[in-house]
């Protein structure tokens, strides 16, 4: 393997190691058996944190989708 193809090998399995984890640190819908048990947290406060945070993730989410997508492409290319 060239330096190349070893530097983008690496880039990839770090965007997907990531990726997986903030896939996993988002909350779901709340729907299905997962709100029926989980407990939902309907104040005002929970709301905005929440959706706060889940919006940093999902924006983290598609920048590292981007950089996975564009690591593969020149790692195929290569």
């Amino acid at each position: 393997m060239t330096t190349p193809q070893i530097i983008f090998s690496v880039i990839v399995v770090i965007a997907a190691v990531l990726l997986t984890a903030i896939v996993l640190f988002q909350s779901g819908k709340s729907s299905g058996l997962t709100g029926a048990f989980g407990g939902n947290s309907d104040t005002y406060l929970g709301k905005n944190r929440a959706s706060g945070m889940d919006a940093k993730l999902a924006r983290y989410t598609k920048w590292i989708a981007l950089v996975f997508v564009v690591a593969v492409l020149v790692l195929n290319l290569i």
